[in-house]
Parts: C-alpha cells; structure tokens; sequence
C-alpha cells in the first residue's frame, strides 16, 4: 500500500502540472484566424518573433510567467474563431513533452536565450525612512504606521513578505511599512510564531524550486531579550558553544541546527511534513551578520530602515541566507533546481528527476587541472599536470613603456565596469556533465573545457597587458586555458594546436536566470538613486557623482548587488579552510553540487578577454594605453579629469563601439576615480596598481597588492 507521503507527492506534483495549450500547429491557426502577427504577438508577451516561431513549430514551450498570458490569449481567439467543423470552445490538448537534449559537444541544455522560471516581479520599496512611532500597548498583532497604505500581497500564503526585522520590544519590522507584533520571549517561540503566525515568506523562484524560508533579523536589543550575548566569544568558530542555554532549549523543544550551528545565520528546523517545510533562517545583527563591506551602514540604521534594505534585496535577488556570496550561490540553484517531477513510466507515480539545464544533486570531481593540489581527486592521482590560472587581471605597465607624451598629461582617470562578472555570464555555455580528457584534439570554440596549449608564440604590443595571464605577461610555454581564453587568441588570427583537454559533453547556459535576475535587480536599483538608462553620458557622470546621496538605503542594495555577483562567482571555487586542514582531505566546499571551478573559470575568462577588446578597440580608435587594469577596473592618461574628453565617440556624437561606454548597465563604464598622472607614476614605480588606489583617500596606503 502507497505511504501517505508517496500520495502526497503524487498529488501535489499533479496540481503543479503547466496548464495545458492546444498544439502547437492550432496556436498558429489561432494567430492567423486572428490576424496578428508573430513579431506583434512577440511584442505583447515580451519576448523574440523567433520564440513566437518555436512555440508554434513544437519546438519549444513558454514558461511561467508567460504561459498562464499566452494560454489566456489562445483561449480568447479559440472562443472567437473555433475550427471548422468544432465547438466554440474546444478543449485544449496537452502540450508535447520537450525531446531529450542530445549528449553532444554543440547541443546545450538550455536555449541561447532562456526564458526566466517563475520570477517574482520586484515590488517598489516604500519612499519613507523612519522608524514608526511605537505604541505603549499592543492591543493587534499587526498594525501600520499612519500615512501608508498597505500594497496587495503578491502571495496569499505570506501576506507580510520575506523577513521582519526583530526589536527589542516585541515590534517585528516587516517590508512595506508593516510592523507586526511578537510575543516571543525565547528562540524557540520566537520560531514558532515566525512559522505559525507571522505570514512571512517568499514564493520559489522557479517552477521546479522551493519556497524560501522566512527570515528573522535580530537586533541587539532583541538578542538580549532572547538570552543571546551580545558578541560572540568563539570569533574563530563564530558560532555559541553547544552547552549555551539557548542552544538548550532550541534542541529541548525537538528543534535541530545546522552542521554549522548557532552563528551569525543560524537556521532551525525541523523535518519537513510533506511538503511544507518547517525552517527559519536568523541573522543576528550584533554578530556582524551583515557584512559592512557588502551591506555599508545598514547594521547601524534603524530596524524599519534595515527591513527596508533586506526586503528590497529579497524582493528583487533573493531572501537572504547568509553572506552576499552565499546568498549569490544559493540564488543560482533557486533559478536552476537540481531536480524536477518526472513520471515513472513502469508505475505511473510521479518521482524526483533530473531538471535540464541544471547541475544535479552530487558534487562533481575536477578535471586535475581545473581543481586544486589539495582536491582529494588530484591529491590521490599523484597529478603533475599543471592547473588551469584563469583569474582577473591585476597588471601595471612597465614605466620604462611611458612615453614623454603619455607622462605629460595632467590625469589619470580609471573607469570601471559595472559588474563585469554579471555580463561575463550573459549567453555563456559551460560544462554540465562530468569531464572527458582528449589527446591532440582539435580546437572547437564551441566546447567548455580547459585546453593544453601554446600561446607563447602570440604577439602584441607591450603596451597592453596579455590576454592569457592574469599578471598580463606573455606565456613562456604550454599551459591550460578555458575556451574563451585559447578562443581569443584564434579571434587574433594565431593558429592554436591543442596538446590534450578535458572537455564536457552536456552543456547549457547554466547562469542565464542568475545574470538576467541579478541585471534586472542592478539596473532597477540604479534607477531608484536616478541613474537611468536615458540618460545622455554627461548626465550620468552627474548622476552616479551623487547617487549614494540620493538614498542610502538603496545605495546599501545597489551594493549588496554587487557582492552577491562577485561573491556567488567566487562560491563556484571555495577552498579549504582552517589551520588543521591537511592536503587530500574532503572540505566543506567542495562537497557541494555548486562547487564548479570549471564554471567559475570561465566567467573569468570571458570577462578578461572582454576587458582585453575593449583595451585594444581603445588603442585602436584613440590611440591611448593604459597604466594599469585590477580586474574591471582600468586606468587611462587623459588630458582632462572627465571620460567625455578621450573616450571614442562618432561625429553624430554617439559612442562608437567595441571600447569603453559609459552606462548603467553590465559591461559598460563609470567613473571610478581621477588622480594627477605624476602620482600614477609614482605609485607604478613603486611596484603598486594604480587602479587599486584611483579612488583616492587613504586607500593609497594599502599595502594589499
């Protein structure tokens, strides 16, 4: 006999079932009957006349939350124009099931342009900053400051959003103004109410995903009032000793933590029943939860104004779950479950399976040069190969290069690109499946992989740093290289003849939700603090000089964003930790599904070999060399402190392309900061990076290079 938890999963896979269209020639006649065609009908849903195309040749299938308009728009010209020969509102038939991807070296797992799963579309932080004024008594366990109107929920199931941040009298600080009342006076009943009471939570994020546990920020004064110390003592462990008292009583009350236990991010749960899940997610501010590099200033503002920050960052990346680089992690398998529902065909019960496109549920062994001397694998195959070094620039000409005309400009300016690793993901193929090595093979630009070869032979002008190193110096011999590094240097007219490689047969644009969520959330940010996207250049100088003034509760967001982007691409290559840590043995890290060293290489491949085509469009069209790149950052000569004066436009005083332009969006340029060129030269003839200290301040002290 099925188990109740068997019945359950049945069920509740079968409510989660896509609603069903007509087949895909009866959507075209509907179109046709309707007289629209397929660009307009691709305008109206948002989307390219070639998805259009596919959905009504079978070859493709539009998913939420375009399905649910698209099906409305069918059934409304199936009751208008029913087939010759059928009722007036035929019932529709099932859609077909999608082929099975190919285990080939060209066919991705994921369309070119994938469409987002189940976004959530972000909601418009409210404009006020100030705490509300708190009452003496509680007679309700919800109320709202005078002045706001409360916005409809996006889902019923929590109607008071992600998170609320916790104060020391019981008020509970959620998104949008709310503020609910809680009575907790232990952990343990304060998970309780959370998970009863408090209407907190966010909708998954994908069809496939899970809903995202509520999240819970403890304030000092809150800490206090739950028996928390004020600091932690254990700044090594970051965690309570397990004989702490609250610890006690989270385990007293049948509660469990994680391997990590009680720290800055604790998480207490409970087995899940069925399909709800019984989980809380704290952060506890007073324990530098949120990172001042990541979250500036938040941890100091007042309990309405941080569930202003952490709500829109919910809203528009994700709740968070720990660090920006977890939560930039964590988002990567929202948007890209590891499993599905599939049905098993000898049963007829629907059971847990593979989810296309994503990176399964093991944690993956390296191909030997793409791991690390201490990964288990390597450690154990005695390799002897080489690794693979694809890592940001950080390079700094030689001052015997300057020539007299370059040293008598009066500046030097860097620019930076905005979110250069973010734009590097857009589009990008990587590795889904397990690597195969190859001897001799030949080169195809198409494969992720990593590539044994000779680049040594490649020449260019000293000028520039080289596009194979990080350090920007010539490779002396072979050495390995992920595809669009050893690409580029094909797209340069060099012949490139592979020793051996390792290579991935599935492939898919694995990262194509996570850059379209972390754009959108970029891009919309910035528009809150006035940097749009209409701006002519001079006029987002301006804007981006004041931005952080505008609102820095926004700002904060704006720079969260930017952590979780550099912070989940860093996660991909997590290295082993602590002083007992011995070569050979297993990590944290490494034991996860995400950890893809692979994938995280050729992010930074990519965007080092686009940094490098712009540097070189730029020798190109201005004649102009630059002093020094530290990973999106580059600084130029100039003759004049602004951008507007040496950067490439055409007569008709547009920005030509292929160099540096200015914008809002991810890969093009800011302002990142103006010096005099006499100290760019000093700093370079001490052996510093100009582009690490442009910004100016006392961040020219640093001796971090």
């Amino acid at each position: 006999m099925a188990s109740e938890e068997e019945l359950f999963a049945n069920i509740d896979a079968l409510l989660e079932e896509e609603p069903q269209l007509p087949p895909p020639a009866e959507r075209a006649r509907l179109r046709q009957a309707a007289g629209v065609t397929q660009a307009r009908l691709a305008t109206a849903l948002k989307t390219t006349t070639q998805t259009i195309k596919n959905y009504e040749n079978g070859r493709s299938e539009p998913k939420t939350p375009r399905l649910e308009a698209y099906q409305r728009l069918l059934n409304g010209w199936a009751a208008k124009y029913p087939a010759h020969g059928a009722p007036a509102a035929p019932a529709p038939a099932p859609a077909p099931r999608p082929e099975p991807v190919p285990e080939t070296f060209t066919g991705p797992a994921a369309p070119e342009t994938p469409e987002m799963e189940a976004e959530t579309a972000p909601v418009q932080a409210p404009a006020a900053a100030t705490a509300p004024e708190r009452p003496a008594a509680r007679p309700t366990t919800s109320r709202r400051p005078a002045k706001k109107a409360a916005k409809p929920a996006v889902d019923p199931r929590f109607p008071h959003g992600p998170l609320a941040v916790l104060d020391g009298d019981g008020s509970a600080y959620g998104v949008d103004g709310i503020v609910l009342d809680c009575p907790a006076r232990t952990v343990p009943e304060l998970v309780e109410w959370t998970l009863r009471e408090s209407g907190l939570g966010a909708p998954k994020l994908s069809r496939h995903g899970k809903d995202a546990d509520p999240l819970i920020v403890i304030t000092a004064a809150a800490a206090v009032k739950l028996g928390l110390p004020e600091r932690l003592e254990d700044r090594r462990g970051l965690r309570l000793e397990e004989d702490h008292p609250v610890v006690k009583q989270v385990l007293k009350a049948r509660w469990q933590l994680t391997k990590r236990g009680f720290g800055p991010w604790a998480r207490i749960y409970r087995k899940a029943q069925g399909r709800d899940r019984q989980c809380v997610q704290l952060a506890i501010l007073p324990w530098d939860a949120l990172d001042s590099r990541a979250w500036p200033g938040v941890a100091e503002m007042e309990p309405a104004d941080v569930a202003r920050v952490l709500g829109v960052y919910a809203q528009r990346v994700i709740t968070p779950r720990g660090s920006t680089a977890v939560s930039g992690l964590e988002l990567m398998t929202a948007l890209r479950p590891p499993t599905r529902p599939v049905r098993d065909e000898e049963t007829g019960n629907w059971v847990s399976g593979p989810n296309p496109g994503a990176l399964g549920t093991e944690a993956m062994d390296p191909a030997p040069p793409e791991g690390q001397p201490e990964h288990p694998a390597v450690f154990h195959s005695g390799w002897k190969g080489g690794f693979l070094h694809e890592e940001a620039y950080q390079w700094v000409r030689s001052v015997d290069l300057l020539t007299d005309e370059e040293c008598q400009l009066p500046y030097a300016v860097g620019l930076d690109l905005n979110t250069a690793f973010l734009a590097a993901a857009a589009r990008l193929t990587v590795g889904l499946s397990a690597p195969d090595h190859f001897v001799g093979p030949k080169f195809n630009p198409k494969i992720p992989g990593s590539w044994l070869v000779d680049l040594s032979h490649v020449e260019l002008d000293p000028r520039l740093p080289s596009p194979f190193t990080p350090e920007g110096t010539r490779p002396t011999g072979p050495a390995w290289y992920q595809t669009h590094t050893v690409a580029y240097a094909q797209e340069l007219g060099y012949n490139v003849e592979p020793i051996e490689a390792y290579l991935r047969r599935e492939t898919g644009a694995y990262l194509d939700p996570w850059h379209d969520r972390l754009k959108t959330a970029y891009v919309d940010t910035l528009a809150d603090l006035g940097v749009t996207k209409d701006l002519t250049d001079a006029e987002f100088l301006a804007a981006m000089e004041r931005h952080k003034d505008v609102d820095p509760a926004m700002a904060a967001v704006l720079s969260a964003i930017k952590a979780t982007v550099k912070g989940g691409i860093g996660k991909l290559f997590e290295n082993p930790q602590g002083k007992d840590y011995k070569d050979g043995d297993p990590w944290p890290g490494m034991m996860r599904p995400t950890w893809r060293p692979d994938i995280r290489a050729a992010v930074i491949s990519k965007a080092r070999v686009n940094m490098h085509r712009k540097l070189s469009n730029m020798a190109k069209l201005t004649g102009l060399y630059p002093l020094a790149v530290l990973s999106d950052c580059v600084v130029y000569p100039a003759p004049s402190p602004s951008p507007l004066d040496f950067l490439p436009y055409a007569e008709s005083g547009k920005p030509i392309p292929g160099a540096f332009r200015l914008g809002p969006t991810p890969g093009l340029a800011k302002l990142e900061g103006i010096q005099s060129m006499l100290w760019a030269v000093g700093l370079m003839e001490k052996g510093l990076n100009p582009a690490r200290h442009v910004k100016g301040g006392d961040a020219v002290l640093d001796d971090g290079e």
